[in-house]
């Protein structure tokens, strides 16, 4: 296939980047925001899992849905991102997640609660077009830092989103949660609006069943994708492990703690920020694999402070700085790889390698809850710590094949 005939090219300056400090904050806050509305559920499936009758053992089930779905917007989705207008995509994108939002607030069924769910499953994947539309807009030596930015704010939306759920949910209820959000959404539509540069966009000439295929032929063709998608895969099955689960143990006695109080965890998580902007960095000046090496060491040696969560709190406010750093280290690291590859289908590969991050999160999940109610805290600490042992020894095995 001739890349330069069929894909699509944006007609933007290859040693400058066109995004100013302003907008890279804007669309690092789009990010956060969107991303967010996929994390809310996490300190509330008690809550939710009481509303609508949902047995506990099973509640992880809403990520699950969330996940997958999450899975099939990365396939059919990001890839358009290749084939028309990123800013037209992400303003529609996120106009129709406001309105799934708001169907979720107002849910008065389980089946309409999931129908919602499931909706913003797939339009929350409008982070990974953002991140490739400011991969696009970079050079090539801003090019990791600029996407490691952006990131930063996909990890303070996952986080923050565990704070701001547990305060607003005590304040108003879970459905208040979503309707906040929906509010947020808005506001940042109008400020993108204004902002985003209608940039000259050529059409591509590859249909869009066409667009898809090539997708999946990107698996075959870049060994990279394979290996670092892989590595994707077991760090986000760890990242959901915990984040999934830590709601069971924190709500329930010794601790018996607040929401608000639950929520305040993912605030420790923000050093995942900070790994997410500095990895980037790293990456610009050749010293990915090094930094790779280091965080996953760091992320096996996080589930030991993890598992004091009975003994000590603060070893646990620890072992989640350690973990969030750790995993989007790693991110950062594989994105900043990935996307130097074909700069001409950057959507498509943040969509082929933004599926294994989905496939792990949805196996963190649905396990997670599970182990607890079969083995407790114990057992979803060995099973993050196997999922974190994994991922070293695959980055062992195959760092040789990516240098």
């Amino acid at each position: 296939m001739n890349h330069k005939d069929t894909e699509t090219i944006f007609l933007t300056s290859a040693t400058e980047s066109v995004i100013t400090p302003y907008m890279k904050v804007l669309l690092a806050i789009a990010c956060g925001l969107a991303v967010a509305n996929i994390y809310y559920a996490h300190p509330l499936l008690d809550s939710i899992a009481n509303d609508f009758h949902i047995h506990p053992s099973t509640i992880g089930i809403v990520i699950t849905v969330t996940q997958i779905f999450y899975a099939i917007g990365l396939i059919f989705l990001v890839p358009l991102g290749d084939l028309i207008s990123p800013r037209r995509l992400i303003l529609s994108q996120m106009f129709m997640m406001s309105v799934a939002l708001v169907v979720i607030c107002f849910s008065p069924s389980e089946i309409i609660f999931f129908l919602g769910i499931a909706i913003v499953g797939v339009l929350a994947t409008i982070t990974q077009t953002i991140v490739a539309y400011a991969s696009t807009l970079s050079s090539p030596s801003e090019r990791g830092s600029i996407v490691g930015f952006v990131t930063s704010g996909i990890v303070i939306g996952i986080l923050l989103a565990r704070t701001i759920s547990g305060i607003v949910s005590d304040l108003g209820g879970w459905r208040a949660v979503y309707f906040t959000s929906a509010g947020f959404m808005l506001f940042i539509i109008f400020l993108l609006s204004q902002k985003l540069p209608n940039e000259p966009f050529r059409q591509s000439s590859l249909s869009y069943p066409k667009l898809l295929r090539s997708v999946l032929l990107l698996f075959a063709e870049e060994r990279i994708l394979l290996i670092r998608g892989t590595l994707a895969l077991f760090i986000f099955a760890t990242f959901s492990t915990l984040w999934t689960s830590l709601v069971l143990p924190l709500s329930a006695p010794p601790h018996s703690l607040s929401h608000t109080i639950i929520g305040a965890f993912g605030i420790a998580g923000i050093a995942g920020a900070i790994a997410a902007a500095k990895a980037g960095q790293f990456a610009d000046r050749g010293l990915g694999q090094r930094t790779t090496g280091i965080a996953l060491l760091l992320l096996v040696f996080s589930w030991a402070l993890i598992d004091l969560i009975n003994y000590s709190l603060l070893a646990l406010v620890i072992g989640i700085i350690l973990l969030d750093l750790a995993v989007q280290a790693v991110h950062v690291t594989n994105q900043s790889f990935i996307l130097a590859v074909r700069p001409e289908a950057r959507s498509r590969l943040t969509a082929a390698y933004m599926t294994f991050y989905s496939i792990g999160s949805a196996i963190g999940s649905i396990t997670s809850t599970n182990m607890y109610d079969k083995f407790g805290w114990n057992g979803v600490c060995l099973l993050g710590a196997s999922f974190s042992v994994i991922a070293l020894i695959f980055w062992v095995i195959t760092r040789k094949s990516t240098d």
